[in-house]
């Protein structure tokens, strides 16, 4: 019954609900921003390499977008896109870039508030949704919902998806034992990262800045490798994606399961665009104005959905394996991977999903460590920190072993929850960001390296920084 009502809850929300949300203001921040996310792409690579100033705590631009990208890029990239594909078809994947392109700038929208509203703290800023909730909005209570929400959604829904993701590349091994393998995987993967989680917040940034450039690479240059040995495939690829996208008939006569709610689905679970996830890391970045960090931001939805996912995708259509409820998941990828390149395709599939899963969890429990923070007022104590730790280690190993739907839809839900609150809060903020911008075009075009002062926008509410 509870697995019944979750996907009730989660078909009406992605049926209805979200679809206008996030269409409807990716769409309103993409005209306002006048396509920030297409304009201003050259400016976003200069941010990323913006040092920040001297001091201990301090995190740059890079690094916060390491932590983002890290929680953005996982085992969605990989099985998210392969249920996609199977379930909804091919026209799936057009959606999601459409999900990715105009949720790009809610990216930016979001992430420049977590900056102008960040607190100041004693090894560096901290901020996100919660923050500019209470701060812009004098809603305590919203922010706490939010802050429930987002502990659910990070320690609990996408760990517990992550981790079975992760187990179910290991079901094409003969050595794989449904009723054991699973709860092996899992137990071992929830040692590892209760290990690395005792080390804090700074080994986590550490730790993703360097993995995820590294497996990004490589896995886009082994999808790269497939589709060029399927090259003859891509022609007939590229027009299905497009026919199917636009089989209205389709869509219209069985819509839960089209590609057009597929596509925002699992694009939403892929780039978390306006879920209000990311801020949370943005707020941490140390630099000299806020639009710096939203554009760094909209780098991280690309990188994801635009060049990650479609990596997945292309890699899986081009190989003439069709997809099939059956293959949904890890085994369209793994037998789509063999097709091309033998055995070695599953191996690598294995690999991948290993060092993303890692970083998924890595990543969403550092955005959890910082709600707490939130919500207590303070750091937490030391006696309630190792609970909690000892607890998202539990987690880890039960979604190992959970069934793929309920995941699935319990995932799908707990974000949809922190977006029905974040997006309207951040189109209700929205003109603050968007004199932030205005004042940092100005400064550019002038050929000065922007510095943003807070009486530059006429911001009625006390901040930290700014000043």
């Amino acid at each position: 019954m509870f697995a019944q009502i979750i996907s009730l809850i989660s078909d009406f929300m992605y049926g209805k609900l979200l679809i206008i949300l996030l269409l409807c203001g990716g769409i309103y921040f993409t005209i306002r921003t006048r396509f920030v996310q297409f304009r201003m792409l050259r400016q976003a690579f200069r941010a990323i390499v913006e040092k920040p100033a001297e001091g201990d705590g301090k995190v740059s631009s890079f690094q916060a977008l390491m932590v983002s990208t890290a929680s953005r890029v996982g085992t969605g990239n990989i099985v998210g896109v392969s249920t996609a594909i199977c379930l909804g078809g091919f026209g799936s994947v057009f959606w999601m870039w459409i999900i990715a392109i105009i949720g790009a700038a809610s990216a930016f929208i979001e992430s420049t508030l977590a900056q102008i509203y960040k607190k100041r703290g004693n090894s560096g800023s901290y901020g996100g949704p919660a923050y500019y909730i209470e701060a812009a909005l004098h809603s305590r209570p919203l922010a706490l919902v939010f802050s429930v929400c987002l502990i659910l959604t990070y320690a609990f829904g996408f760990n517990m998806l992550a981790s079975y993701n992760l187990q179910s590349t290991f079901s094409s091994y003969s050595f794989y034992n449904p009723n054991l393998t699973p709860w092996i995987i899992g137990l071992v993967l929830a040692v590892i990262v209760g290990y690395c989680l005792l080390g804090g917040g700074n080994r986590i940034v550490k730790v993703t800045s360097v993995l995820v450039p590294i497996m990004g690479v490589v896995y886009v240059l082994v999808s790269l490798l497939v589709i060029v040995l399927n090259i003859t495939y891509l022609p007939s690829v590229i027009s299905r994606i497009f026919r199917e996208a636009f089989d209205f008939g389709a869509i219209m006569g069985g819509f839960s399961g089209s590609c057009v709610m597929y596509g925002i689905k699992r694009g939403l679970f892929s780039n978390e665009a306006g879920v209000g996830s990311a801020p949370n890391a943005s707020a941490s970045a140390d630099v000299n104005h806020p639009a710096a960090q939203g554009l760094v931001q909209v780098l991280s939805v690309f990188i994801d959905t635009v060049l990650l996912c479609s990596a997945t995708a292309f890699m899986c259509m081009c190989s003439g394996i069709e997809p099939t409820e059956a293959l949904s998941g890890a085994p369209y990828v793994q037998e789509a991977l063999r097709s091309t390149l033998g055995a070695f395709g599953p191996m690598f599939i294995t690999v991948s999903m290993i060092m993303f899963a890692f970083t998924t969890l890595l990543g969403n429990l550092f955005y959890v460590d910082h709600i707490f923070n939130y919500m207590f007022g303070h750091t937490p104590s030391k006696i309630f920190m190792i609970i909690y730790r000892i607890i998202a280690s539990l987690v880890i190993f039960m979604g190992a072993g959970l069934n793929a739907g309920l995941l699935w839809d319990i995932a799908d839900v707990t974000m949809g929850c922190m977006t029905i609150i974040n997006l309207p809060v951040i189109i209700i903020l929205s003109r603050y960001a968007l004199r932030t911008l205005k004042d940092y075009e100005q400064q550019v075009s002038k050929g000065n390296k922007p510095v943003f002062h807070v009486e530059d926008i006429n911001l009625p509410d006390k901040v930290d920084y700014w000043n």
